[in-house]
């Protein structure tokens, strides 16, 4: 098993980006060509606070990279293009207390409450949807 591994992982790259790590790794098929593997590897916490990882793998062979590259280039173009190399959701967008009316009734305290939750909403993160 060992020396079947060995053959398998020939070269391997790694970024870091947060929470996230993202691996770049050539392996090789049985008849001996290469062909590379992006994982995305994403550090999550069980109820109990022990830390797992989610793993996510895309499979690109040869006769993909060039379509690939210029899909990569294109749309990471296209995105810089639209909207700036700034990334948005590192803002934090916090209405100013000022613009909320100072509400005296327990009555009126309630009614705030009730419309906060209506208006509230909880984050999605879709990273996962593509899970096998």
């Amino acid at each position: 098993m060992t020396e079947n591994r060995d053959i398998e992982e020939i070269y391997s790259k790694s970024v870091r980006a947060g929470r996230r790590t993202y691996f770049f790794d050539v392996r090789s098929t049985r008849a001996g060509d290469y062909y590379m593997t992006l994982t995305e590897s994403k550090r999550d916490f069980n109820e109990d606070g022990t830390p797992f990882y989610k793993k996510h793998k895309i499979y690109l062979y040869k006769e993909d990279f060039t379509n690939f590259k210029e899909a990569l280039k294109d749309v990471s173009e296209f995105i810089i293009k639209e909207k700036g190399e700034e990334i948005i959701s590192d803002k934090k967008l916090v209405k100013s207390t000022k613009e909320r009316p100072v509400k005296e009734s327990k009555e009126s305290q309630v009614d705030e409450s009730k419309e906060k939750q209506a208006t509230d909403f909880t984050e999605v993160n879709f990273d996962d949807l593509g899970e096998e």
